[in-house]
């Protein structure tokens, strides 16, 4: 251990413990300040790769018309085809408070049309005047289609 100690003073080095259990104890002779800097961007490197998790929030109200749950269901593929989590907000106004399952009716309804793209995270639960609903991308399922979803225009050919 003095040895090694000697030999990194002389080279103008640090002596290093890698393994301080092993029996002899094993050093290595290094530029600490060189070897932390390597660390700090191996671990920079390690967040950027990261992949970082959306949540996008779609808002619907109790009595949405068929038209505008179409869109906004087709706002919410959208959202899960580039990887996000989508949160569903049913929002109520007044004396729609008095019935929550028409909410509750809406979300489970999204939610079985959305089963082959995604899965529900967080079950509806009421809170204050909103009802919420959390959905997130199922893997790989946009990389096939689903059944009956063919493409048109072999039909339009024949």
């Amino acid at each position: 251990m003095h040895d090694a100690l000697r030999i990194a003073q002389e080279q103008g080095l640090d002596l290093v413990e890698i393994a301080p259990n092993a029996n002899p104890p094993v050093c290595k002779v290094l530029d600490y300040s060189k070897y932390k800097y390597e660390q700090d961007r191996k671990a920079k490197a390690a967040r950027k790769n990261q992949a970082r998790v959306e949540v996008k929030e779609m808002k619907f109200r109790p009595k949405i018309d068929v038209g505008d749950y179409e869109t906004k269901k087709s706002h919410v593929m959208r959202f899960l085809k580039k990887g996000a989590k989508v949160k569903i907000t049913i929002m109520f106004r007044g004396r729609e408070m008095a019935h929550p399952e028409q909410g509750r009716i809406v979300l489970d309804r999204l939610a079985e049309d959305l089963k082959p793209w995604a899965t529900v995270e967080q079950q509806p639960l009421m809170e204050g005047r909103n009802m919420h609903m959390l959905i997130a991308p199922i893997k790989g399922a946009f990389d096939v289609a689903p059944e009956g979803d063919e493409d048109t225009s072999e039909k339009k050919e024949k």
